[in-house]
């Protein structure tokens, strides 16, 4: 490789390593303002969504059931979510 620089004349090697400079700064500055762009476009859109997000909640519904079903539920479910993962698990291995 630089036994064919070596064979360039000298005026041809500084004209392309001037052309490459340019080409290496356009591109540098060109990845520089997307970024730029990008970053704007990340705030604003931020901004959207945030200002969406501050509209009143829609109110969930209050279950009808008492306080005493709704607290045994979750013991059960969680009994069946270890079950199934147990079962998952040494299925797995065998």
């Amino acid at each position: 490789m630089l036994a064919l620089l070596e064979n360039l004349p000298k005026e041809t090697l500084s004209t392309q390593l001037g052309y490459g400079a340019v080409l290496m700064l356009l591109g540098m500055a060109t990845v520089f303002l997307f970024l730029v762009i990008l970053i704007f476009c990340t705030k604003a859109m931020s901004r959207i969504v945030g200002s969406m997000g501050k509209k009143a909640p829609v109110e969930a519904k209050k279950p009808t059931t008492s306080s005493a079903s709704v607290q045994a539920a979750p013991v059960a479910n969680d009994a069946a979510i270890a079950a199934a993962i147990a079962a998952a698990y040494d299925k797995s291995n065998n």
